[in-house]
């Protein structure tokens, strides 16, 4: 028999709360049969939920009570400081304890970095976490970190992203050296601040598929298959972009409905148009990864509806299976023997 796996659900968190992380994880378990899900809030409104949803506590799905909740706009320091028995607080200290294998969470990001780092620490090597995750491009996807976590980052910290983001595309995609880009304002060494730069310098002796600097558009022509950058920067660019989606839809849909012949034209497009937007799905991206940890955190987007929330759970079940926390651990290390070697 196989190993089986548990996942802690931050079922308080987001904006929906159990009403879309109790679904989520009742289909989840539905279609994935090697793992059991912890849900982890309110024991009645979960209690609830589950009896919403035509179902009850079992030994796939159990429900452990914890008294608080995390609010979308409470500042982090607070958080952590008066949260101690919250839901977010409860699933990352199932992960530390070894109860949970991996832990999800739609709550508030930074209360949720800050409580991570302070539970379970940074992996050996690694002086700061960092967020992660995919985004649509014309090839397929590409991995961009940081997303947030680090507003500030130096050329040692880009490095550390760099062989994070490398180790982990390497094993949820099966990619042997991922490609790696430095995310700058031009592609010439003499483009970027001292921190790209001397970040350019570490990475191409590193011994990782290091391709160069790459620029914003690159993101979404699948240049590189990592993308890495320091967390200002990141964050601008994926709401930017994911602005950018949103106008470009409404635009198009103001404009299938502005005359009789554009509805007609409409019609005719819809095929194509229901493909363009399955390929762009945002839910079918949802779920960051705080990499870097001992342990793993999957951050959902605070709005995923349900199917966004189980591509989430799903991620989670990825990194425990390929053994995440541990590839980066062990990368870091060689990397770091072989530096000192040099």
């Amino acid at each position: 028999m196989g190993s089986r796996y548990t996942i802690a659900l931050d079922a308080m968190g987001g904006d929906h709360g159990p009403g879309v992380v109790v679904p989520a994880a009742l289909e989840t378990v539905a279609e994935v049969s090697d793992i059991d899900l912890v849900l982890v809030g309110n024991e009645p409104v979960i209690a609830a939920a589950l009896e919403r949803n035509h179902a009850i506590p079992s030994d796939r799905i159990s429900i452990q009570h914890a008294s608080q909740s995390v609010e979308m706009d409470e500042p982090p320091s607070q958080a952590l400081r008066s949260k101690r028995d919250s839901s977010m607080r409860v699933v990352l200290d199932l992960v530390r304890d070894g109860t949970a294998d991996a832990c999800v969470s739609a709550g508030n990001t930074g209360a949720l970095m800050a409580m991570a780092r302070f539970v379970l620490k940074t992996l050996p090597g690694i002086d700061r976490p960092a967020i992660i995750s995919a985004i649509p491009t014309e090839t397929g996807h590409t991995h961009v970190l940081d997303l947030g976590a680090n507003v500030e980052s130096t050329s040692r910290h880009l490095f550390e992203f760099a062989v994070m983001g490398s180790e982990l595309v390497s094993a949820v995609d099966d990619i042997r050296r991922p490609s790696v880009g430095l995310l700058n304002i031009g592609q010439e060494d003499i483009k970027g601040n001292e921190q790209v730069k001397e970040a350019a310098h570490l990475l191409a002796a590193s011994g990782l598929h290091y391709i160069g600097f790459v620029e914003g558009d690159d993101i979404y022509r699948g240049t590189a298959n990592v993308v890495v950058c320091d967390g200002f920067v990141g964050n601008v660019a994926l709401k930017s972009s994911e602005g950018v989606a949103r106008m470009i839809s409404d635009l198009m849909r103001d404009e299938f409905e502005r005359t009789f012949v554009n509805r007609l034209v409409g019609f005719l497009a819809r095929p194509i148009l229901r493909n363009l937007a399955g390929r762009m799905d945002p839910r079918s991206y949802n779920g960051a990864s705080f990499v870097g940890l001992r342990g793993i955190v999957i951050k959902s987007h605070g709005s995923a509806d349900i199917v966004a929330f189980k591509r989430a759970i799903v991620e989670a079940v990825a990194e425990i299976r390929k053994n995440v926390p541990e590839r980066i651990s062990e990368r870091i290390a060689s990397v770091l023997v072989a530096k000192e070697a040099v």
